[in-house]
């Protein structure tokens, strides 16, 4: 009788096998992937970008990822603050900073006291260049990344590889144990990595460091790329609300660039050109590793970070960054057209977004009738007087950072002060300063008169180890004092936390969908499309509508 009960089912079972074969179905005997992912994150990519500059924008780049790619035109940030290095920890993580830990690009670590950088190590030392700047480690993201299960789920044999000029944009993507991460020492111009990943740079690094890539970058000066009266999606070239590059007397084209990289070798970082010289430098990091180009599945993450500094520079309507963007869009043209040739078309996997967007300029909109205003200046002094006067003890603030009061909490309890009296104070304080629309004690949100999406994005920042104790959130179109000119990051509003999100390539769809996705969603949906685990930390929903499979 068992042996009839058993019978049954499996007849049953290869009678529909032979159906599905019939019908031309077929079973895959060897697990697909592609050959290379890579993920590029731009940096502060405001979303509406892609369509500003469309017109202007050739077929490779933007407008291939656009009519190839799967769009998906309502990605948010689900959390505060929006800044460089949580949402790189965020996009391949598929968590957030409650989890990860990576609460800013900087903090304040509540048992010494003292900022803290998001990748700093003093344990470690760099490999290239003897300066700080190779002192770097990924050890205090929390998280695993979808980098780190990648090569887990292959025992290792898939590549990895973090390209950036910025350290934190290198690191974090390539997760801790990668093959390799890479960033620009400024001090002396060239790509260098820390002694955590290795003892000694690749020869390839090596070959290309000393090319000298800069020097034929910045010969011919920067002007526009298109005639300057084609630039119709910008402000005027002379603009009060514009910051200036070093060497230069007024924000106009053309710039000296080579004087400006002679006066401060960071300027070159807010030119059109150190996107070119990071997609260079992938370029050489793809054939210098081979990456896809062997039977694993590697990965190359590259962030494009010139469009950060040129729009901290400048702001979001000027036309510097709708150059950098132009000339961005013929860059990965062309980045897109190598992976062709080297890789195959249809055998590389691409996703692009940003970290984060950017506000207007506070003159532009002021200019414009739009709501705006400038915080003052000296906010954690304010908040430590007033303080004094009320408990009789000074130093109880330590900072002010990424809109959030850290106090010093040791002082505190040495002084046998209540602490919630003293955030209860701090809370009602920043409610009467202009430009403050909330504030609270980011242990009591959830039962705090504010409208819940901000909420969720408030609790999904906060990290009790490594963020501040009080948080403010700013009237729409406020910036800090420090932003009279350019602009910058980090808070709720959709101009900072709407962002462009592309798949291409690899069993990917052409379509779009304005369904509401979050950056915590692409770790997820990667993870889904490889058939790898997800971070360890990972909150996101896989995007299904993505894949053709």
């Amino acid at each position: 009788m068992t042996k009839k009960c058993f019978t049954l089912p499996l007849m049953l079972i290869a009678t529909c096998t032979v159906l599905f074969a019939q019908k031309g179905t077929t079973i895959s005997t060897q697990l697909e992937r592609p050959k290379l992912v890579v993920g590029i994150v731009i940096d502060q990519m405001r979303w509406d970008y892609l369509y500003r500059f469309y017109n202007k924008y050739e077929n490779g780049g933007f407008k291939r990822l656009l009519n190839e790619g799967y769009a998906c035109q309502n990605t948010m940030l689900n959390y505060i603050p929006s800044v460089t290095a949580i949402g790189h920890s965020t996009i391949f993580t598929g968590s957030v900073p409650s989890i990860h830990g990576i609460a800013g690009n900087d903090w304040i670590d509540e048992r010494t006291n003292k900022s803290v950088y998001c990748t700093d190590d003093p344990t470690e030392k760099g490999v290239g260049s003897d300066t700080k700047a190779g002192k770097m480690s990924p050890c205090k993201l929390l998280a695993t990344t979808i980098t780190d299960e990648l090569r887990m789920a292959t025992n290792f044999q898939s590549k990895v590889v973090g390209v950036s000029l910025k350290d934190r944009a290198s690191i974090l993507p390539a997760g801790h144990n990668p093959t390799g991460a890479f960033w620009l020492d400024d001090a002396t111009g060239r790509f260098i990595t820390s002694t955590y990943y290795m003892k000694e740079l690749p020869a390839w690094v090596n070959t290309f460091n000393e090319s000298k890539p800069i020097d034929k970058l910045l010969s011919n000066g920067w002007n526009t790329l298109l005639p300057i009266n084609k630039y119709t999606e910008s402000t005027d070239d002379d603009v009060s609300w514009e910051g200036i590059l070093k060497g230069a007397s007024r924000p106009v084209f053309s710039y000296d660039v080579k004087k400006a990289y002679d006066l401060d070798h960071g300027s070159l970082r807010q030119m059109p050109f150190g996107n070119t010289l990071t997609l260079q430098f992938a370029r050489a990091a793809v054939d210098g590793y081979k990456l896809g180009q062997t039977n694993s599945c590697d990965f190359l993450t590259i962030n494009c970070a010139s469009t950060d500094y040129c729009g901290h520079l400048v702001g979001p309507n000027a036309i510097e960054i709708e150059d950098v963007y132009l000339r961005l869009d013929r860059d990965l043209a062309s980045f897109f057209s190598y992976l062709d040739q080297k890789i195959g078309k249809g055998n590389f996997l691409v996703f692009l977004t940003a970290d984060h967007g950017a506000a207007h300029a506070e003159g532009f909109l002021e200019t414009n009738k739009m709501p705006t205003g400038l915080l003052s200046k000296g906010f954690d002094a304010a908040i430590g007087n007033m303080l004094q006067k009320r408990f009789g003890a000074e130093g109880l603030v330590s900072a002010v950072d990424n809109f959030q009061v850290y106090f010093n909490k040791a002082r505190i309890d040495s002084l046998a002060l209540d602490f919630d009296k003293i955030k209860i104070a701090t809370v009602d304080f920043l409610q009467h300063q202009d430009g403050i629309q909330y504030a609270a004690d980011q242990d009591k949100i959830a039962t705090t008169a504010i409208p819940a999406v901000i909420k969720e994005m408030m609790i999904n920042g906060y990290n009790q180890q490594r963020s501040g104790s009080v948080v403010m959130i700013t009237k729409p179109g406020w910036l800090p004092y420090y932003s009279k000119t350019g602009t910058t990051h980090s808070v709720w509003n959709p101009y900072d936390t709407h962002v462009p999100l592309i798949f291409m390539g690899w069993k990917i769809r052409h379509g779009y969908t304005t369904k509401p996705t979050y950056m915590t969603d692409i770790a997820a949906t990667i993870a889904a499309l490889l058939h790898i685990q997800m971070p360890n930390g990972c909150i996101g929903q896989s995007i299904t509508a993505v894949s053709d499979k």
